[in-house]
């Protein structure tokens, strides 16, 4: 139940013959239906409420804006009338994908079973846990989660679920998307097998329907409209510019668009920030909502845009479901959807309630594909538009996106060279070259050359060590001390690298034949390598310098 009008509200025209009254509601729910002004149920409503109330399960498909939250939450209030809650064991549970979403429903419920005495806890992320625990030792009817803080709960043993009778997933293909899918197949593996269950979705795709079948026990399946079909009160269009000429493109729709107020969609989080700055920076009233924020702040931010004080909304895919306005005159889509669904939730937060709406989306010539499966799954062309002072282009069907949303022409990896084939490298732009003649090349390449290394039989002899006393080491060590015109850094350099060539000839080991500033040894490995000297061990060497020491004495 998502506007007023949308359940028929009694100052308006009636769309259909069907009331309440004919579902098989009771008087307290009847009531409180009557003092929202709601007296016509939807199609999805009329079609669900006795099926649920028959205690059936049911597989339900409507396209968002139709009222499904509505269909489930009247009939469970009905059910769960009669019983008693216990401790930290829910009657019932119901799965959303999003805290907004679940936000609603609990809404839906504090509005329409205000005449029952049921209780219910909403376990989202990014509240208080303690208040949260807290509810659920008192007991509670109803259940109302995401999937995450549900599981966090459980396995820290705050929450049975071995009583719930009615479950409830809500937006499926939406889990989907979210890739809550794995973490629903876990929490349903932990219910009771005797169960109600209840599986609304926007769209029914293959996958969504292999989870129902695995979910459900012969259910009655309800479709009241085509999962790719739009709203016929929204008018779209949309624009084809460079990736550079998007911001400028959206600033000038907003200017000649009369917009009493509107979602912006961007595809990445991070988007969102980067343009509500820039629209920020611009002048314009915006606010930002993405799933990064913490709870407090994506509510005030809601309660903000709902009460008007601010025209604009930056905001993710969080948004396109579960936010209930009914009066929202614009959608702009800054970011073509990768997923095609999701362009038919993000338009629909406009037109709602039969009033009129417009949908803008600005696409890039990238992103062909996108649309292409937009326009199929729709089953209409998105008419173009051309913005004043921004080229426009056409859309590339062959190109192809990068993790980062980038054309191959822009950073993206691009196709990949066929199997066998090298990739061809392309100098750098501003990469000086420089011609050298035919004589230097050979010069160089015959200098950068490595030596031949010698055979086994030529290599030089072990080299014999001279013995040297204590006073010959002193002297040495007088002459070091004495001023010469080489400089500190390069003595440094000649005792070090003479220290490390006596080492190799003490352990009888012959110079490294290859270049300076190779990066592999290649043909030419080092002779240690190769030497079958063994080394000496620790306790051998210092037995020699002992022994070296007690001849000298």
């Amino acid at each position: 139940m998502t506007s007023p009008s949308e359940h028929g509200r009694s100052d308006g025209p009636d769309t259909t013959s069907t009331t309440f009254e004919d579902l098989g509601l009771g008087p307290e729910l009847l009531r409180a239906l009557e003092e929202s002004g709601y007296r016509h149920p939807t199609p999805i409503q009329s079609q669900a409420i006795p099926v649920v109330l028959m205690g059936r399960d049911v597989l339900g498909c409507a396209q968002t804006g139709t009222g499904k939250t509505a269909s489930f939450t009247l009939p469970m209030i009905e059910i769960l009338a009669a019983g008693r809650a216990k401790a930290r064991m829910p009657r019932s549970l119901i799965l959303a994908p999003t805290r907004e979403l679940a936000a609603q429903v609990a809404d839906n419920f504090d509005k329409y079973g205000k005449y029952h005495p049921l209780k219910k806890a909403l376990i989202i992320g990014g509240e208080s846990m303690s208040d949260q625990v807290a509810l659920l030792d008192r007991g509670v009817d109803v259940l109302i989660a995401t999937p995450g803080r549900l599981l966090d709960m459980f396995e820290r043993g705050r929450i049975l679920l071995n009583d719930v009778k009615v479950l409830v997933i809500d937006e499926a293909d939406r889990m989907l998307d979210m890739g809550f899918i794995p973490d629903v197949e876990r929490i349903v593996g932990l219910l009771p097998k005797i169960r109600q269950t209840l599986f609304f979705s926007a769209t029914m795709g293959p996958e969504i329907r292999r989870l129902a079948d695995a979910f459900l026990m012969n259910p009655k399946e309800i479709s009241v409209s085509q999962g790719g079909s739009t709203a016929a009160t929204v008018v779209q269009a949309m624009a084809v510019v460079e990736e550079i000429d998007k911001r400028e493109t959206l600033r000038h729709l907003i200017r000649i668009e009369e917009v009493k107020n509107a979602f912006i969609f961007c595809n990445r989080k991070r988007d969102v920030d980067v343009l509500y700055r820039s629209l920020k920076k611009h002048g314009f009233d915006v606010v930002q909502l993405h799933g990064d924020m913490v709870q407090s702040a994506r509510g005030e931010t809601l309660e903000k845009f709902k009460k008007g004080e601010v025209r604009l909304m930056v905001c993710s895919d969080v948004a396109a479901r579960g936010i209930d306005i009914s009066a929202v005159s614009h959608v702009f889509n800054f970011d073509v959807p990768i997923h095609a669904e999701d362009y038919i939730h993000r338009i629909g937060r406009t037109g709602r309630a039969g009033m009129a709406g417009h949908a803008f989306t600005i696409a890039t010539p990238d992103d062909g594909k996108f649309v292409v499966a937009i326009e199929k799954l729709i089953g209409n062309a998105i008419p173009r538009i051309e913005v004043e002072g921004v080229p426009a282009l056409e859309l590339d069907m062959t190109a192809r996106k990068g993790r980062g949303g980038r054309g191959a022409d822009k950073g993206g990896r691009g196709e990949r060279p066929a199997r066998g084939e090298k990739r061809e490298r392309k100098p750098r732009e501003n990469a000086p070259q420089e011609t050298l003649p035919e004589e230097a090349v050979a010069v160089d390449t015959a200098a950068e050359a490595p030596a031949p290394r010698p055979e086994r039989s030529e290599r030089p002899a072990r080299a014999e060590r001279p013995s040297r006393s204590r006073a010959d080491n002193r002297q040495d060590n007088r002459a070091d001390s004495r001023p010469d015109n080489r400089s500190r850094e390069g003595r440094g350099r000649e005792e070090r690298g003479g220290r490390r060539r006596g080492r190799i000839d003490e352990l009888g080991i012959g110079e490294m034949l290859h270049p300076d500033g190779v990066i592999g040894f290649g043909d030419h490995p080092p002779d240690f390598i190769l030497a079958a000297v063994p080394l000496p061990t620790r306790s051998a060497a210092r037995a020699g310098a002992d022994e070296a020491a007690e001849s000298e004495d």
